[in-house]
């Protein structure tokens, strides 16, 4: 790859500032800083660096002197650090995404439906959410699984790890401590609770009219 199509590639990953301007209720500026400024664009660095790495890399798998192995090899270690690296980035992105709101589920009417459907109401939802989010160890989303044509809620423990192919996330929410403890110390329930406060429907509902689009 040359440089200027690598330069190109790059530029589909640049960083996105925060979608709100607002203070959010509970959780804090400086919490908000380090998340988006320090860990998620530091995600979209080592993207770049992996990448590199790999385009590197390419020419010697072709020419035979390099070769990849699944106990260890640098093919094997690079493509696990792209997973990696490529999810924090997206999630990141997906849970910046949903804050900034108000946490009124009427802006978001067909969303809202389909979970009322699921669950029987927004508070029994919200509840399951919510525990399913104090069990995972990183990352706990409400999907749309276009497989399933329907919405999926799933836990996953590593960015790249838990996830489902061809579900599209919609409500994503960040346990890792970095997201709460500067705020909440240990208490990620009441981090939970300031989440929900935060969240923005209207968003989620946008996310949720397109994904349904999609069926596989």
């Amino acid at each position: 790859m040359s440089d200027d199509n690598l330069k190109k590639w790059y530029e589909r990953i640049e960083p996105k500032p925060l979608p709100f301007s607002k203070q959010l209720d509970g959780i804090s500026e400086k919490t908000l800083t380090i998340h988006h400024d320090k860990l998620y664009i530091g995600y979209i660095n080592k993207v770049k660096e992996v990448w590199q790495e790999l385009v590197n890399l390419r020419p010697k798998i072709i020419e035979g002197i390099e070769s990849g192995n699944q106990v260890y090899s640098k093919l094997r270690a690079l493509k696990d650090a792209e997973t990696f690296a490529l999810n924090g980035v997206y999630l990141h992105e997906w849970y910046f995404e949903v804050l900034g709101g108000t946490g009124d589920w009427s802006e978001a009417p067909e969303l809202s439906a389909a979970i009322i459907d699921k669950w029987g109401s927004m508070e029994n939802a919200i509840k399951y959410m919510t525990q399913c989010a104090m069990a995972a160890r990183g990352w706990s989303v409400l999907c749309f699984d276009a497989r399933q044509n329907k919405i999926m809620h799933y836990n996953s423990d590593l960015h790249n790890q838990g996830g489902v192919w061809g579900a599209f996330p919609i409500i994503t929410i960040d346990v890792y401590e970095h997201a709460y403890f500067m705020d909440f110390g240990s208490d990620r329930k009441a981090y939970l609770v300031a989440f929900w406060k935060n969240f923005n429907w209207a968003t989620a509902e946008v996310l949720y009219l397109k994904a349904r689009e999609i069926t596989l």
